[in-house]
């Protein structure tokens, strides 16, 4: 039986892709290539398509005998759901529910589903636990947390079982280098960072110095991509031995802020990385740093590469080696 890998082209479902390969999983993956890249999915059968056609789903559950899902595809960048909210709401939910009503069809009953951090908004207490309050703060973790809860209730009219990842920030590239992080445009804080070490930017653009922090920048937790892959392939292992829905964080529990990612990633490149303050972005909380001892102790998760110093070589030795991203695989 096969595993379908929704998004599985793009940066942590490419890395969750590898990782189950490694585990020897049979593994299928439908993206469309909008953000995805195909030279990032090494093994497994490909198909390109968007989940909202019916047309595409009906070839991929038919053609194969699927399992399980792991769910990625989604739009994800919070400043861009603030200005398009509608977008969010079309792409992510609409999405989610097409695949649904396809799993219902054709008996599929697991899914690992990528959700966020972001559906928390501004944390009350920190580090944040599974059950604190969820308000978030921008569309994106809106519409993440909206499809939680229709899993809730699929689970009751339908009996699917769930995990739920909501992780905090995804970093790092592959530690053997074949693949690694490439948006386009890039919007996430290290990969930014390294194309100015790279020479690539001038300057790393600072959304705000004025959150209160002990340096006015934003806190985030980093947690290394291979680490997040691990614990998908964690979760389904969960679903098969108990069939239990569940809800886990997926960070390292400690938080840095830009400046502070700005200064390791100096000594490790050796380059000054001019910053320049620019205006806060809508919808960015001021610190994000998770509690995961739920995962810890349930899915027996143990993040492996958990310094901020792994994370970011990783990171630079990707970006380093193919400056082009994916287009510098020939």
């Amino acid at each position: 039986m096969a595993v379908l890998v929704t998004g599985g082209a793009g940066y942590i479902g490419s890395h969750t892709v590898a990782e189950f390969i490694d585990k020897g999983e049979e593994i299928v993956v439908l993206d469309n290539l909008q953000k995805g890249h195909r030279n990032a999915v090494l093994s497994g059968a490909f198909y390109q398509g968007d989940i909202r056609d019916s047309e595409i789903l009906e070839k991929v559950f038919s053609n194969h005998d699927i399992e399980a899902v792991i769910h990625f595809a989604a739009d994800s960048l919070v400043g861009e759901s603030v200005q398009e909210p509608l977008k969010y709401y079309d792409n992510n939910l609409i999405t989610a529910q097409r695949l649904l009503v396809c799993m219902v069809k054709y008996g599929v009953k697991k899914i690992v589903f990528s959700s966020t951090a972001a559906t928390y908004g501004e944390p009350e207490s920190i580090p944040i636990r599974e059950t604190d309050r969820k308000v978030p703060t921008n569309p994106y973790g809106e519409t993440k947390l909206a499809i939680e809860t229709m899993l809730k209730w699929c689970e009751q009219a339908y009996g699917t079982q769930s995990v739920a990842l909501r992780y905090f920030n995804a970093a790092g590239a592959h530690v053997d280098g074949h693949i690694g992080e490439d948006h386009r445009p890039e919007s996430h804080l290290i990969p930014i960072i390294l194309q100015v070490a790279a020479g690539q930017r001038e300057v790393l653009a600072v959304f705000g110095d004025d959150y209160p922090t002990a340096d006015g920048t934003c806190i985030r937790d980093y947690i290394h991509v291979t680490d997040l892959a691990n614990a998908h392939w964690l979760a389904l292992q969960k679903l098969r031995k108990t069939g239990e829905s569940a809800v886990y964080n997926l960070g390292n529990g400690e938080g840095f802020s830009v400046r502070e990612v700005v200064e390791k990633a100096r000594v490790i490149t050796g380059h000054s990385i001019p910053l320049q303050i620019v205006l806060r972005r809508g919808g960015d909380p001021a610190i994000l740093v998770a509690s995961s001892r739920k995962a810890q102790e349930e899915l027996g998760w143990k993040p492996q590469f958990n310094s901020l110093g792994q994370i970011i070589q990783s990171a630079w030795n990707w970006h380093k080696n193919h400056p082009k991203g994916f287009d510098s695989i020939k």
